[in-house]
């Protein structure tokens, strides 16, 4: 039986899981938001690393097959967007009973009650559709992890088409049931939705334009082929389809980290910090690391590391969310646009405006003063990425500075303006010989460092000299 070992990383804003196999290869992820309850996260985001791990395996086993049939690639791909929009379903239908039953909890008067609930049912009716569309035809599952994030832009998308007098309302039903639905742990049935998956795909290719003529629907070579063979493709995949839903995965060991490391239920000896495991993760998927950067939710972090990825010394800003992931989503939510639009939106400045402070408790004031004085937004954030950066930098060279190779690690490196931004002081500061690695897994890297120590099953610890306390103004 094969062994397998993981890592979950509980972060403040988002939690990670990774599943790795005895040689350290990544064979599932799981992501999802951390929000107010650390205990149901921790399960959520394991239980999404194991059905990706199904994938996974079935992809794995079925290599050959792939490369000689695009078709079958094209199925399973097919599959797991369909198995994610099954699980959507799910949620969408928790989250209409929380937002009916908020609606009747909130408003005492009936007729406002019913009011409310026949604009909630015809919003939900309006986006359903346009959002299955998504997963079924435009890979929705990969573009956007998280089930809040996908809502609340169909949703605030049909509330602003409402009468103004009804947005007030309507969001706050959205803010005081979003939460709890988003907080409740839905265990699927994985061979029960897979079939239901299985059922949607054969309605879609049979629903099929016959040309590429509807721009809705993203068409290629594997589509084309697979429109005319699906029937055929199905029914010689089904067999190895069933031998993963029935698949057992032995998770041999385990580790914990991150910010609610402390609340998960693992024993003491499987808790490691988030130093450790973003310096481990990062060193295992670049080698040749010698520096890390890591800017999460809560806090940023700059590591240095020996040639076995274990950690020499660390700055830590640990008492000030400013500069971190909460604190663009506070900036995002002032800006009434979403945490994914602010990076693209800084690109496009033309001027980097100063910003005198990136406290979260002022930054509000600061922009709407920026603003009134004329300042464009794209200029604003290109101004406010750019400080995030300088105080990262101030962490860097208080840690050692940088030594090749730099690695970044944590959500924030998905974002362009604030990779733009690192680039450009590490080169300015410290030579254009660095190398910059920034991954497609860069979010995931303390849960893997996590998985990897849990296979390895070694001691090990901070350096106790090196750490600090203070914060970084």
């Amino acid at each position: 039986m094969s062994k397998y070992y993981l890592g979950v990383d509980l972060g403040s804003t988002t939690s990670k899981a990774v599943i790795i196999n005895e040689k350290d290869e990544i064979i599932g992820r799981g992501i999802t938001n951390t929000r107010a309850n650390y205990a149901v996260a921790a399960d959520i985001t394991k239980d999404e690393a194991i059905y990706n791990a199904r994938f996974s395996v079935l992809k794995k086993k079925l290599e050959a097959e792939m490369q000689a049939k695009p078709e079958y690639r094209k199925y399973i791909n097919d599959l797991e967007n369909v198995f994610q929009y099954e699980q959507f379903k799910v949620r969408l239908d928790k989250l209409g009973d929380e937002l009916l039953k908020t609606c009747r909890t909130y408003f005492k008067d009936e007729e406002t009650q019913n009011l409310m609930i026949g604009h909630l049912r015809n919003i939900r009716k309006a986006f359903k559709p346009k959002i299955k569309h998504e997963y079924l035809y435009n890979n929705l599952g990969a573009k956007s992890q998280f089930f809040r994030d996908i809502v609340s832009e169909k949703y605030n998308e049909e509330v602003g088409k409402l009468d103004m007098s009804l947005f007030e309302p309507l969001m706050t039903v959205w803010d005081k049931s979003i939460s709890p639905a988003e907080n409740e742990r839905v265990q699927f049935d994985f061979k029960e939705l897979v079939e239901k998956a299985m059922d949607e795909l054969k309605k879609k290719y049979k629903d099929l334009p016959d040309t590429a003529a509807d721009s809705s629907v993203n068409f290629d070579a594997e589509m084309n082929l697979l429109r005319g063979n699906f029937d055929q493709v199905s029914n010689t995949l089904s067999h190895h389809i069933d031998e993963i839903a029935e698949l057992e995965f032995n998770i041999s060991n385990m580790t914990g980290t991150g910010y609610g490391r402390a609340l998960l239920p693992f024993p003491q000896e499987c808790i490691r910090s988030e130093i450790l495991c973003h310096a481990f993760g990062a060193h295992a998927v670049f080698p040749e690391t010698r520096t890390v950067l890591d800017i999460g939710g809560q806090d940023t972090k700059a590591i240095q590391v020996d040639k076995y990825g274990l950690v020499t010394s660390f700055q830590m800003n640990d008492r000030c969310a400013a500069g971190c992931g909460r604190y663009l989503g506070y900036i995002a939510d002032e800006m009434s646009i979403s945490l994914n639009e602010l990076g693209p939106m800084a690109m496009e400045a033309k001027k980097d405006v100063t910003i005198c402070s990136t406290c979260t408790v002022f930054a509000g004031a600061e922009l709407r003063e920026l603003t009134n004085l004329g300042e464009k937004r794209e200029d604003i954030l290109g101004g406010l990425h750019k400080a995030i950066i300088m105080r990262a930098m101030s962490l860097i060279a208080r840690s050692g500075g940088v030594f090749n190779e730099f690695t970044f690690t944590g959500g924030v490196a998905r974002n362009p303006a604030v990779i733009k931004y690192l680039t450009e002081l590490v080169r300015e500061n410290y030579g254009n010989d660095i190398k910059i690695n920034i991954h497609t897994d860069s979010i995931f890297m303390g849960a893997l460092g996590g998985a990897m120590f849990a296979r390895r099953n070694i001691k090990a610890d901070l350096p106790s000299a090196k750490k600090s306390k203070a914060p970084v103004e």
